[in-house]
């Protein structure tokens, strides 16, 4: 009796730990693929569409600065443990609230997606496994990523779903829904790895959906069917590793 007791309990709690813990493996074995313990001290640079972006990590120190042109020269932007800030030909501009979470919002989901799979590890994010499944002749992993409301930034409600390859452990697809500018669905597609400074960096071609009704986590589906509309290229160009 009490062995059967056991062994039922057993069973209820592999039933319902069982998905999140292999959501967990599965992420951690992307990140490992990716970079590992490579993002956690980093120090590198690219170009993305007109800006130039250098991103510093170190022992829980953060500091991601863009700059670029514009009408009334050089701007320089930073998102760092201390907060936001521009300046304009190296002199400090203060930002209305508006601006400043323009600028913040901005470098945050440029940075975000450049260090895929890596923030999938922080704190707010919720992942579950959903399912096994195969995209262009290949084996995937497909897992659901939700965010908690505490930590989870200003776009805490929007969903993603990525695919990860079975063998190769690496994030190759993802599918998000967004609620900003009216919001809507974006499907990527990875494309042009290569290694720079020990991790792995990617470009993605960037679609959005033909038919609305399908539900996010079948978006593969509509790869394969032709029924994704390619809406722009996310190109890190010149990724180096600095000093």
């Amino acid at each position: 009796m009490h062995l059967l007791l056991t062994s039922l309990i057993i069973g209820l709690f592999t039933f319902f730990t069982a998905p999140t813990d292999k959501a967990q493996r599965i992420v951690d074995d992307a990140i490992k693929a990716h970079g590992g313990k490579k993002y956690e001290k980093l120090h590198i640079g690219f170009k993305f569409r007109k800006y130039q972006y250098e991103i510093q990590r170190k022992k829980g120190m953060y500091r991601y600065q863009r700059t670029y042109s514009g009408d009334y020269g050089t701007y320089e932007e930073v998102l760092d443990n201390d907060g936001t800030s521009r300046k304009l030909n190296s002199e400090s501009i203060e930002l209305d609230e508006k601006t400043y979470n323009s600028v913040e919002e901005s470098i945050n989901s440029q940075v975000y997606f450049a260090l895929l799979p890596y923030s999938l590890n922080d704190a707010a994010v919720n992942k579950e496994y959903l399912e096994e499944t195969t995209v262009e002749g290949e084996p995937y992993h497909k897992i659901r990523v939700t965010f908690d409301q505490e930590g989870g930034g200003k776009d805490y409600e929007d969903i993603f779903i990525y695919w990860f390859h079975k063998e190769k452990k690496t994030m190759d697809y993802l599918a998000y829904e967004f609620h900003v500018n009216k919001g809507g669905f974006r499907f990527r597609k990875a494309y042009n790895p290569r290694n720079v400074g020990g991790i792995i960096w990617q470009d993605y071609i960037n679609y959005k959906e033909s038919d609305a009704t399908t539900p996010l986590e079948d978006y593969d589906k509509l790869l394969e069917q032709g029924k994704l509309i390619e809406l722009s290229r996310i190109e890190l160009e010149n990724v180096r590793k600095l000093k």
